[in-house]
C-alpha cells in the first residue's frame, strides 16, 4: 500500500491532522469519507478537492465513502455562511444526489470487484426515521452548548461584525447532525476517518469526539486547505459564476480556459491537487515552464489533465481546437466543427445581428451584409474600402467586392463570423 499521508503532503493537500492518523492508514486496509451536501445536481470546481483526496485514498489501497446529505442538506451547514441558506425539498435532492453520483463515477471506481471500490450514502436514509427526541436524549446529551459554541463556525455566525442576524437552532444543530454521521458509519460501516475542508474541521472532531463518548472509540480527522487564487480572488469562479462539472452547465470549452488562464504561481499548486501526475512528471513540468514561461507548458497540461478526468479526450481536444480559432490559424471548415453552444462560448461577448433564413436563401451581397444588414461597418463606402484592402473575411476566409453570402456560409446552419483585421469579430445570427 501507498502511503497516503506523504503523497497528499507534498501535494500540498494537508491543513489539520489528528495525530496518529498516518500510522492507522498504514495498519491496513482503512475507509474514510468526504461528506457532500447536495444543493444542486452538479459538483463545481470547489468540491474538487475532496473528490481528489478520496481518489486519492482509494488509489492507495484504502476504501473510499461518499456520503450526500439528502438529510442535513435539509438543514444547512453555517460552515463558511455568512447567511442561512434555502432548504431543498426531497425531490430536488434525490435529483441533485443522482447528478452527482454520474460525475463522482468518473473519479472513483463504484462498480468493479475490487475490496476498495468506492460506496456511495446518504444520510437521509439513517436520519429519516430518526425521531427528534431520541435524538437529543441519545445524542445531544453527549455534547455540551460549551463546547459546540466554541466552533469556529458558530462563533463567527455571533460575530456582530461578521452577521447580524445570528443563527438558528437549525444551523445551530447541524454539527450535531454531522457528527451522528460518523458515529453511524463508524458503527455500521467500520469507518475510522473524515475528510474535507479546513472549514469542516469543528463539525468532523464533533464526529470523533461522539465516537469516543458513545462507542468507545477512536476515529480521526483530516482537512485540505481551502484553495484561494494567487491575486485574491475566489477560486472555482468566473464571471458567469460557479465553474460546474456538469456540460450544460459550464460548457467543456469554458472549463479547459478556466484552467489555461490560471496564473503561474496558481497552476504549480493546482497541478499537484487536481491530477494524478506524479512528483517526478511535476517537478520536469516546473523545470520546463521556468524554461520557456511564455509557453505555458504547467497550465497546458493542468488543462488537459483535469479536461479529460471530468469531461473526455474528445471534449479536450475540441475545447484545443475551439481555442487556436480565436488564436490560431484556423479555416472554414475548423469553425464548422464547432458545436452551436461551443461557437458561442469562443464569441461570446462579440456583437450580434440577425438576418432571416430567406434573405440568405437568395444570396446577399457581401457590401449590403457588413453595413445594411447588420451594422457592422458603418458606411457601404467602409465596407467597400475594408474589402478592398482585403480585410474582410467570412468564416474566418478573405473575401473581395462581388461575394455573395448564401447558406453554403452558415455554421451549424445558424451563424455566420465576418471578422475585419485580426481582432474585430461580428457574428450574424440567420433565422
Amino acid at each position: 500500500m501507498k502511503n497516503f499521508i506523504q503523497e497528499l503532503q507534498w501535494r500540498g493537500m494537508i491543513q489539520d491532522i489528528m495525530p496518529e492518523t498516518e500510522q492507522h492508514l498504514l495498519e491496513g486496509v482503512r475507509s474514510a469519507y468526504v461528506g457532500i451536501d447536495p444543493t444542486a445536481d452538479s459538483l463545481h470546481i470547489g468540491h474538487l478537492v475532496g473528490v481528489m483526496m478520496l481518489k486519492h485514498f482509494q488509489n492507495c489501497g484504502h476504501r473510499p465513502y461518499v456520503l450526500v446529505g439528502g438529510a442535513t442538506g435539509m438543514v444547512g451547514d453555517p460552515s463558511g455562511k455568512s447567511a442561512e441558506r434555502n432548504l431543498l425539498t426531497n425531490d430536488v435532492l434525490e435529483h441533485n444526489i443522482a447528478g452527482i453520483k454520474k460525475q463522482l463515477a468518473k473519479f472513483l471506481d463504484f462498480e468493479s470487484n475490487a475490496e476498495n471500490k468506492a460506496i456511495l450514502v446518504n444520510n437521509y436514509d439513517w436520519m429519516k426515521d430518526f425521531s427528534f427526541l431520541n435524538f437529543i436524549r441519545d445524542i445531544g446529551k453527549h455534547i455540551t452548548v460549551n463546547y459546540m459554541m466554541a466552533k469556529d463556525s458558530v462563533k463567527k455566525r455571533f460575530d456582530p461584525t461578521e452577521n447580524t442576524e445570528g443563527m438558528s437552532f437549525t444551523e445551530f444543530s447541524y454539527q450535531l447532525l454531522q457528527g451522528y454521521d460518523f458515529l453511524h458509519l463508524y458503527r455500521e460501516n467500520g469507518l475510522t476517518l473524515q475528510m474535507g475542508g479546513s472549514d469542516q474541521w469543528g463539525n468532523i472532531t464533533t464526529g470523533t469526539e461522539l465516537i469516543r463518548r458513545i462507542a468507545g472509540g477512536k476515529a480521526y480527522a483530516m482537512t485540505c486547505p481551502l484553495i484561494t487564487k494567487a491575486d485574491g480572488t475566489k477560486f472555482g469562479k468566473s464571471e458567469g459564476g460557479n465553474i460546474w462539472l456538469d456540460p450544460q452547465k459550464t460548457s467543456p470549452y469554458k472549463f479547459y480556459q478556466y484552467w489555461l488562464n490560471t496564473s503561474d504561481a496558481d497552476a504549480e499548486r493546482y497541478i499537484k491537487i487536481f491530477t494524478m501526475l506524479t512528483e517526478e512528471e511535476i517537478k520536469a513540468l516546473v523545470a520546463q515552464h521556468q524554461e520557456a514561461p511564455h509557453l505555458r507548458a504547467l497550465q497546458k497540461k493542468l488543462a488537459e489533465e483535469i479536461t479529460v478526468m471530468v469531461h473526455s479526450r474528445e471534449d479536450f481536444e475540441n475545447a484545443v481546437k475551439a481555442s487556436e480559432i480565436l488564436f490560431g490559424n484556423s479555416n472554414s471548415d475548423s469553425l464548422k466543427a464547432l458545436d452551436a453552444k461551443t461557437f458561442l462560448d469562443v464569441f461570446e461577448g462579440v456583437p450580434q445581428a440577425e438576418i432571416s433564413m430567406e434573405d440568405l436563401k437568395a444570396g446577399i451581397d457581401i457590401v449590403e451584409v457588413l453595413n445594411a444588414k447588420t451594422g457592422f461597418l458603418k458606411s457601404n463606402g467602409e465596407a467597400r474600402r475594408a474589402l478592398g484592402e482585403n480585410s474582410i473575411s467570412v468564416n474566418r476566409e478573405k473575401v473581395q467586392e462581388g461575394f455573395t453570402l448564401t447558406t453554403n456560409d452558415l455554421i451549424n446552419n445558424q451563424f455566420v463570423l465576418l471578422q475585419r483585421g485580426k481582432k474585430n469579430y461580428f457574428v450574424v445570427v440567420v433565422k
